[in-house]
């Protein structure tokens, strides 16, 4: 009896690594695709990340086609129940590409903030997908818009803005490219590399999103109030059309020349008590003020003014080269108001330049409820306070590269409508 005990717990011993390798399989499994664990009720959910978009996954004439009918149609959702847009009402833009995580919990923000029912959201994209689009076509507490970049990657698989086959390699040398004959060989960035689509794509939707909504589109090419910039990875405070619009009524008393308004931080830490009403004036830097910023129609002809400096600059974020045409093309730099305590934050882990395993972590989202649930006393301040204005000089830091090519800079700057001449600088 003993020896028989002794096999069946040596065989008992023998097998227990694959029983745990199959419960370990079934634990993830299950964790991958039950979407509906409780996960208490202030909690978000863990959607899904939606990764690199395939073209197989929805045909590229259906997705053409697709784009056209929506940027030609040009359909307002809920203006029956909103009314139209009003000259001094705000217009929110969001950048979109693929993450309909991070996307999700900005509607959410945006649901919860104060006024948002007076505002028009127009969502720009630069993926098809209808999970996307079905989202956004769930809203109901405000109009929104849905605009489509048409030159995406998605569209242009293997030929200009896309990829093409007959580019150079990004790390061959000069003088091999020349022997190659690769179409854009005289044409590396200053650190000798070639273009990469997916890196360039950013700044040319970024580009053909803000003409497109300054002199294109219907609703919005005479609109002479404010226009808010996020993107698909930020978060709204409850407060924060509110403050906007206090910086707006107060800004002869504030900084009567500023041209920027800007809602989001980087700031690691938060103490509304003492910085929930107070701003600070600085030159805009890419840094600090590229994260839930306005301006309106006369700030843009200031930058359209420079825009062939902003397509031809060597760098493929439109962030730096906005600051670039700044300090090196405006006659007098871009100058902010600038939040101190930030009413947009940003809460993307993962993007165009990091991957990693916490990808679909939602610990951010977790800080920043909380921040804004331990500080809702301090949030929709009667007045601004101004700061001490800040002298600190902004030097432009090194080119990132990736925009050499001469075909971006052509297709670039193709989509200005007209260059202003006469706006002072």
């Amino acid at each position: 009896m003993r020896f028989l005990f002794y096999l069946r717990i040596k065989s008992f011993i023998k097998l227990f690594p694959v029983i745990i390798f199959f419960y370990s399989l079934c634990y993830v499994w299950l964790q991958f695709n039950d979407k509906h664990l409780p996960n208490g009720e202030n909690e978000p959910q863990n959607y899904d990340l939606v990764e690199e978009t395939s073209t197989s996954v929805y045909d590229v004439n259906f997705i053409k086609e697709s784009i056209e009918i929506k940027n030609r149609e040009q359909i307002i959702l809920n203006s029956d129940k909103f009314g139209s847009l009003r000259a001094n009402d705000t217009i929110i833009v969001i950048q979109v590409h693929n993450r309909i995580q991070y996307l999700t919990f900005l509607i959410e923000s945006l649901k919860l903030t104060v006024g948002i029912e007076k505002a028009l959201l127009i969502f720009s994209h630069d993926v098809f997908d209808l999970r996307l689009n079905n989202l956004i076509e769930s809203i109901d507490f405000c109009k929104v818009l849905q605009i489509f970049y048409p030159y995406s990657l998605q569209v242009f698989t293997n030929t200009f803005p896309g990829p093409d086959v007959k580019d150079c390699p990004r790390n061959i040398d000069k003088q091999q490219a020349l022997l190659m004959k690769c179409i854009n060989a005289e044409f590396p960035d200053t650190y000798g590399h070639y273009r990469e689509a997916r890196y360039t794509q950013t700044k040319h939707h970024w580009f053909w999103k803000i003409n497109h909504i300054f002199d294109y589109l219907n609703v919005t090419n005479g609109h002479t109030g404010f226009i808010l910039f996020l993107e698909e990875d930020h978060y709204a405070a409850p407060d924060m059309l509110h403050v906007l619009h206090l910086m707006i009524s107060n800004k002869l008393m504030l900084c009567e020349t500023c041209d920027v308004f800007t809602l989001g931080s980087y700031t690691k830490s938060f103490n509304y008590a003492l910085n929930a009403n107070k701003v600070e004036i600085q030159k805009w830097s890419s840094s600090k003020h590229n994260m839930g910023f306005a301006f309106n129609r006369n700030s843009w002809n200031k930058v359209k003014s420079c825009a062939k400096k902003f397509c031809e600059y060597d760098d493929y974020n439109w962030d730096w080269s906005l600051q670039h045409i700044s300090l090196k093309c405006l006659k007098t730099p871009l100058v902010t108001v600038a939040v101190i305590a930030p009413r947009v934050f940003h809460i993307g882990e993962c993007g165009v330049h990091h991957k990693g395993k916490n990808c679909g972590n939602n610990k951010l989202v977790l800080k920043v409820k909380r921040t804004l649930s331990v500080s809702r006393n301090y949030l929709f301040p009667s007045s601004l306070t101004q700061q001490k204005v800040s002298k600190r000089v902004y030097k432009m830091s090194k080119v990132n590269g990736g925009w050499s090519d001469k075909r971006d800079h052509q297709f670039c700057f193709k989509h200005v409508k007209q260059v202003t001449r006469s706006v002072p600088h």
